[in-house]
């Protein structure tokens, strides 16, 4: 059975109308190169400094430090206004899952390619927490490990917060290519797909996989997950 399970935030369990992938577009081609599509996509679900510099050499640009850190300032500050104009919230009967699973004994986790400054107030103004009287057992962030998605560090930092050992009984869902490279990465015992984000089903299924759903709302009742 599962003991932990291990969610992304933007496209998985949040709703936030394309805001971060219209943000990283904007913070790459300010510096005046071109983001491809595809490209974007690729870096979708990775720590967002890494996506800057990544999608500006990609462009044909040089991306040194200073330019990464300015134009990750540039994707915080557009980030923030769309999320002014268009607040974020749950996916459809997240709330529900989480707490279905955790009513079952399974730790809730979630992590993110954004840092504490961005993961942070976007978790608040959803009224989710961690503690006594939230919803969730951990957040992971960015900031908190050494490399983001897709390394499987942020999951096995999940699983030293909720105090969880054998990794074959940690979930590992999200919406992006990289999320299911990272729970393969971690040695995850289920790694699920959802559809709630930019990629069609068999764009996910061409990772390496469990199970691909529709969405969030889905993972109770799998069978490594269902009572």
């Amino acid at each position: 059975m599962i003991e932990l399970a291990v969610f992304d935030m933007a496209g998985t369990t949040i709703e936030e109308h394309g805001a971060v992938y219209e943000a990283l577009r904007h913070a790459v081609e300010a510096t005046g190169v071109t983001v491809d599509r595809a490209d974007l996509q690729t870096w979708m679900g990775t720590d967002k400094r890494e996506a800057i510099a990544a999608l500006v050499r990609i462009g044909g640009g040089t991306p040194d430090a200073e330019l990464v850190e300015r134009q990750y300032e540039v994707f915080r500050t557009f980030l923030k206004q769309r999320y002014e104009e268009v607040p974020p919230e749950p996916i459809a009967h997240a709330d529900k899952a989480f707490d279905e699973l955790r009513a079952r004994g399974v730790k809730i986790a979630l992590t993110t390619g954004f840092s504490d400054d961005v993961a942070l107030p976007l978790l608040a103004s959803l009224g989710w927490s961690v503690g006594e009287g939230g919803n969730l057992d951990a957040v992971v962030t960015s900031d908190e490990v050494r490399r983001g998605r897709p390394a499987p560090y942020m999951i096995h930092r999940a699983m030293e917060k909720c105090g969880v050992l054998d990794v074959r009984t940690v979930l590992v869902a999200g919406d992006t290519a990289v999320d299911l490279e990272a729970g393969t990465h971690a040695g995850a015992g289920v790694v699920v797909g959802v559809l709630t984000g930019q990629l069609t089903r068999e764009q996910l299924e061409a990772n390496p996989h469990t199970y691909v759903v529709d969405s969030v709302a889905d993972v109770p009742g799998l069978p490594e997950t269902a009572s």
